[in-house]
């Protein structure tokens, strides 16, 4: 059965989308998506998308900060031309905000990293595939041209050069290096929930299976039978490679030794954008435009790395001020429209979500992620109408309180 969960004129003149599945159209906000996930998949890999690190204290504060300020609307401003269409990077996106790259998505859903990424240009926003994805990244760009990839260095400059060519090769034109893990975190989760990588059999997973046979037969057996068991493809100068860990954590062998150095060495090979995620320190922003950095997107790993480190919306300001005009971006903890404002006014250029996307496309594959876009989308376009703005670039601070005027 269907039900029609869209306008008739979707926001910055997006194309109406046919009648949506009953159970897509119960998803009114991007929360009811992870509940509807939590049913959906087994545990150990509902565990492993939800968790954070140790106690989740930043994956608490991520959301905490925003809550912390509050709107001060301008009233009677005519807000018929309204459009959020942001450019970033010489393109123009129909939206400032795009999704976050997240590890085995394909285990969430059938194909889940061309799932998020084809949506991403349907909706003509970016995505960025992660490094630690089971596809290979020749196939995403394939099925989705203009996807960004997200690297996770290697431990040896020959290496590095090895996968940064790859990516080159394969048509990327947007290379975003996630530096915030040195080692592996402490993510305790992950045991008590019994997610391991590769994925290995277990009581707990063969009962979750049986008795979630949507995901069995929908994602993991059809995933089996048509390519195989899933495996780590894109920590490696070739596709195809193999497992490298069969332990709950997987292996960053030599991360610990990353530097600047490695960055400059990258810079001076890559030759397209270059972006540098999970800046939190002021100083490492300028550091990262002094090393010839594009941009870089302020993160602590969804709360997925050092708990207890300073939420993106926290160091924004700061980030922003140290930034010199480089391009700032920030991911962690955004789940509705007035998040993807208040960053917006504190500063940053661009905005990406993850976990919400990974549960969308687990419950509804490519329509469910389309249908989160959609979700998100609107609630900005509804926000800024009461905000008394027509474009994302008027949302400054002037529009924020807390304790007092946010800015002037």
């Amino acid at each position: 059965m269907t039900s029609t969960a869209l306008p008739a004129t979707a926001p910055n003149g997006a194309a109406t989308r046919q009648p949506l599945p009953r159970a897509l159209a119960r998803m009114l906000s991007l929360d009811d998506f992870e509940a509807a996930a939590q049913r959906r998949l087994p545990r150990p890999i509902f565990g492993y998308v939800a968790g954070a690190a140790e106690d989740n204290q930043s994956l608490q504060d991520n959301r905490h900060a925003f809550a912390q300020y509050a709107f001060m609307p301008r009233v009677l401003v005519d807000v018929s031309r309204r459009t959020q269409q942001t450019e970033l990077f010489g393109r123009q996106y129909a939206s400032p905000f795009g999704i976050a790259p997240m590890g085995i998505s394909a285990l969430s859903a059938y194909r889940g990293d061309v799932v998020l990424a084809r949506a991403a240009r349907e909706q003509n926003i970016p995505a960025i595939l992660s490094g630690t994805s089971l596809i290979a990244l020749e196939d995403v760009i394939r099925e989705a041209p203009g996807t960004w990839f997200q690297a996770y260095l290697p431990g040896d400059p020959a290496k590095i050069d090895a996968l940064v060519e790859r990516a080159r090769r394969a048509g990327y034109e947007t290379l975003v290096l996630t530096v915030d893990i040195p080692v592996s975190a402490n993510r305790e989760n992950n045991v008590r929930t019994g997610f391991s990588t590769p994925l290995k059999p277990s009581l707990r997973l063969a009962w979750d299976g049986l008795t979630r046979p949507r995901w069995l037969a929908g994602t993991f057996l059809r995933t089996l039978m048509a390519h195989g068991m899933p495996h780590f493809e894109n920590s490696f100068a070739t596709r195809g490679a193999p497992i490298v860990s069969a332990s709950v954590l997987r292996d960053f062998t030599a991360r610990d030794h990353l530097s600047w150095e490695h960055v400059a060495r990258i810079r001076k090979q890559w030759p397209g954008t270059l972006i540098i995620k999970g800046i939190l320190h002021p100083r490492d922003a300028a550091l990262a435009r002094q090393h010839g950095a594009d941009g870089v997107i302020v993160s602590n790993h969804g709360g997925r790395q050092l708990d207890g480190a300073i939420s993106p919306l926290r160091a924004l300001p700061g980030v922003v001020a140290a930034a010199g005009g480089m391009t700032v971006m920030m991911d962690s903890g955004v789940r509705r429209g007035g998040d993807v404002l208040k960053a917006l006014a504190l500063g940053a250029r661009f905005v990406f979500v993850g976990r919400p996307f990974n549960y969308a496309a687990a419950v509804g594959g490519q329509a469910g992620v389309s249908h989160a876009i959609d979700l998100l989308r609107a609630e900005v376009d509804r926000n800024m109408a009461m905000l008394g703005i027509n474009n994302v670039r008027e949302m400054d601070a002037s529009l924020l309180w807390r304790d007092g005027p946010v800015g002037p």
